[in-house]
């Protein structure tokens, strides 16, 4: 293990939440990244939240704290690559995600995440927290 995360929108959700495990997970952490995509599920799920404010705010302080990775033509590439995989497959899985599993393969991190689907990609690094 490289000790480099790219977080799903779930992790960053339960850090939120204050669960402790996750606090500790990342303490361990050599270096944490979040996609553009995360932070796009993010604020959707803070505007249908019963405390829109507050929440946009600490999604806001999270984008500003941490490395944020984008999306560009390599990370299009993988893209492609694993939507296709996954079509061979039968196997498809949500739109955002294989966004966010392109960019883990993309920069080699690990995924860390509570989704099991991540596991159909090949060559891709998952944890589950």
């Amino acid at each position: 293990m490289n000790g480099k995360f790219l977080l799903d929108t779930n992790i960053l959700i339960a850090l939120f939440d204050g669960e402790t495990s996750i606090q500790e997970h990342l303490k361990q952490a050599k270096e944490v990244f979040v996609p553009t995509i995360v932070l796009g599920e993010l604020y959707f799920g803070a505007r249908h939240s019963t405390q829109v404010r507050e929440n946009l705010a600490r999604i806001d302080e999270l984008a500003l704290s941490t490395s944020v990775l984008v999306c560009d033509i390599d990370t299009a590439k993988e893209y492609g690559a694993t939507k296709d995989e996954l079509r061979e497959k039968g196997r498809p899985i949500p739109e955002n995600d294989i966004w966010i599993a392109a960019i883990a393969k993309q920069h080699e991190l690990i995924l860390i995440t509570r989704d099991a689907h991540f596991n159909e990609i090949e060559d891709l690094s998952v944890e589950i927290w």
